[in-house]
């Protein structure tokens, strides 16, 4: 498949997958993950720390799959680090010709597993696509020049059940005027209300991939409706997932035909299959005999 870009700026459905780095150094889990989904989609978030939760870093990761042959979308938190280290790293991704970065402000420390470790939150994630726009532009954050300029394409996240959705429109806008060019969703349930997301959203000149979160069981459907805000999963999908005598076979069903009804309404989906990477592939399998079936 061609660069994600490519693909989203050549009007083209992408498809992005989520890998978790290791908690330690052996990488061979993560690799092996990494070689069943190649080919299969056009690109391969790496997450940093995600949930406050200590991993081997994003960049490091990001590079593993570049050497591996794989697409990654690098992702950049701003909880950890300053202003400075973060540009260091991101002209260390550009330096191994990583060009997907995804700016986000990073989720609170109070969440992981390192509860007394300081934050930094120097900067937020509008001002990081503003720095990392200054580097595609030959300058840093002070306004120095720099020998050579990045050419990153620029992403962020949104959650598109947030209530009401006006300042979450406001922030996208933001973000779109400081560089980012693609946004990736928070997990999406209900294609209804995402539908009505996306008019709201149709007259901003950026690209939206929605969030599709495989769910494995009717507790976890119930767990991200009290824990995740902005996340809800209607009740007749959790029934669904209730009554079947395979409820991870039942919930790839339920992604597969998220990612078919997605296909009419954005331009992309982010699947996420949280420990159970190689499940991407069977919900894209399974949207393509939904799909050839006109189901």
């Amino acid at each position: 498949m061609g660069k994600l870009k490519d693909k989203l700026l050549g009007g083209e459905f992408a498809i992005t997958a989520e890998l978790c780095p290791p908690k330690g150094a052996d990488i061979a889990p993560f690799v092996r993950k990494a070689q069943l989904l190649k080919g299969k989609v056009d690109a391969i978030n790496v997450t940093d720390n995600q949930r406050a939760i200590m991993r081997l870093g994003a960049l490091p990761a990001a590079i593993i799959l570049k050497q591996e042959g794989v697409e990654p979308i690098y992702q950049v938190i701003c909880r950890d680090r300053n202003r400075i280290a973060l540009q260091s790293d991101l002209l260390g991704a550009a330096a191994f010709g990583i060009e997907n970065v995804l700016a986000l402000t990073g989720d609170q420390i109070t969440t992981g597993d390192h509860k007394t470790a300081k934050p930094v939150f120097d900067i937020e994630s509008v001002q990081l696509l503003e720095v990392a726009s200054g580097l595609n532009r030959g300058v840093d954050a002070a306004g120095h020049e720099l020998k050579g300029k990045t050419s990153f394409f620029l992403g962020s996240s949104v959650n598109p059940g947030s209530v009401p959705v006006e300042p979450v429109v406001i922030k996208m806008q933001q973000k779109i005027e400081t560089g980012a060019r693609f946004f990736q969703t928070q997990a999406v349930y209900d294609a209804e209300k995402f539908g009505a997301f996306m008019k709201c959203v149709a007259g901003l000149n950026v690209k939206v991939l929605a969030g599709v979160l495989l769910l494995k069981s009717a507790k976890m459907a119930r767990f991200l409706n009290e824990n995740v805000p902005g996340v809800q999963v209607p009740d007749a999908l959790i029934e669904e997932l209730e009554k079947s005598a395979d409820p991870l076979k039942t919930g790839i069903e339920i992604a597969a035909r998220q990612l078919n009804e997605f296909r009419q309404c954005c331009h992309g989906a982010h699947i996420m299959c949280i420990g159970s990477e190689e499940r991407t592939l069977d919900i894209i399998e399974r949207a393509k005999e939904l799909a050839s079936v006109g189901a």
